[in-house]
């Protein structure tokens, strides 16, 4: 049940070419750290977007240091306005062209709509999972759907 949520999120993060080996590699750590988890359900949930971002991170790093990557990470951004732009837009478009407008975002507002819209979290949770305050997160995520509704127009009338 958690595949289909975090698969997504990944693929902002680092890409869809690379997402899959950066899940693989968060579903090996969360098996190998199962034991460690204490809390619920939405904890749990919480705990493997972490983990995901943990290691998408330590993917990007990694690349960064093998000079003949081409894939660019930094494309990543923010959030559309309060009037459920990001729905609007998911079903406007496909998931594929969606991915691919939120990699246009800066990283701190591509995070935050993928964990508010598309993951599904709270800002509590998604605060705690990005290591920033809830109002920051909210303020990304706001900004990154008002910049994803800009960019929907753009790319409908060219």
């Amino acid at each position: 049940m958690l595949q289909p949520r975090l698969l997504p999120y990944a693929r902002a993060l680092v890409g869809v070419t690379e997402a899959e080996d950066v899940l693989s590699d968060s579903w090996l750590q969360i098996a190998r750290d199962l034991h460690k988890f204490r809390g619920d359900g939405a904890g749990f949930h919480g705990w493997c977007n972490r983990i995901v971002r943990n290691r998408a991170l330590d993917h990007i790093r990694w690349r960064k240091r093998r000079p003949e990557s081409i894939d660019d990470v930094s494309e990543m951004g923010e959030r559309p306005a309060p009037d459920d732009t990001s729905e609007q837009a998911l079903s406007t478009i496909g998931t594929e062209r969606a991915m691919a407008l939120v990699a246009q975002l800066p990283r701190q507002q591509a995070e935050a709509v993928m964990l508010l819209a598309v993951v599904g979290l709270d800002a509590k949770r998604a605060a705690g999972i990005l290591g920033k305050r809830v109002g920051a997160v909210r303020t990304a995520a706001h900004r990154g759907i008002r910049k994803l509704s800009c960019l929907v127009t753009e790319t409908a009338h060219p």
